[in-house]
């Protein structure tokens, strides 16, 4: 990816993994933390501005982010849901970011050449969003534009983000991968045994 691509990647690693039973990001997969699961996918696809947001047993995840040259910062709300973390992260991306990956750190099995998709859709279409999609299903992670930023600081209604960005169906587009890892997130142990 070329350098003047400005496209990041925001980490959601702050939950309370209550559905897991266990720490999230400190489950192995493929070898790794699934953490560094997740950054080492990010990297392999081009993607090197990443900004991990952490909260929940933060003081267990910074050590390895630093390890990893990876950015970090803390939301301290972390208890008010997924929202919350995306705002922290989206107010802290630099200035000449021009779109984000939004990708929960339970999503460690996406296969890098469905973000090197999106980011080749980007280039073709100015939209809002690009949805990876596998069999008629939406996935993760959303591409999503740095011009949406205002409108996620100011959301406060029910339904997070996903309802957010149902509000940009006319300027979303819909990118076909053939990568069933955009659809599975590691909610219960027993996805995590199975994903394993």
């Amino acid at each position: 990816m070329k350098s003047d691509d400005k496209i990041a990647a925001l980490i959601l690693a702050g939950g309370l993994s209550s559905r897991m039973g266990a720490f999230k990001p400190l489950l192995t997969m493929r070898g790794r933390l699934m953490i560094e699961q997740v950054i080492s996918l990010l990297r392999e696809a081009g993607i090197f501005d990443l900004l991990v947001v952490v909260g929940y047993q933060a003081e267990k995840i910074i050590p390895l982010l630093k390890n990893q040259g990876v950015r970090w910062l803390i939301n301290e709300h972390y208890d008010q849901g997924m929202l919350s973390s995306v705002q922290v992260g989206v107010r802290n991306l630099t200035e000449d970011c021009q779109a984000f990956f939004l990708i929960p750190v339970d999503m460690p099995l996406v296969n890098p050449a469905t973000l090197k998709n999106l980011v080749a859709a980007y280039r073709e279409a100015k939209m809002d969003v690009y949805h990876p999609c596998y069999g008629q299903r939406r996935g993760h992670p959303p591409l999503i534009a740095a011009t949406l930023i205002p409108s996620i600081l100011a959301f406060a209604e029910p339904g997070g983000l996903r309802t957010l960005l149902s509000r940009y169906r006319a300027t979303s587009l819909d990118v076909p991968c053939d990568d069933p890892g955009i659809l599975i997130d590691l909610d219960t142990m027993e996805d995590y045994e199975r994903a394993k």
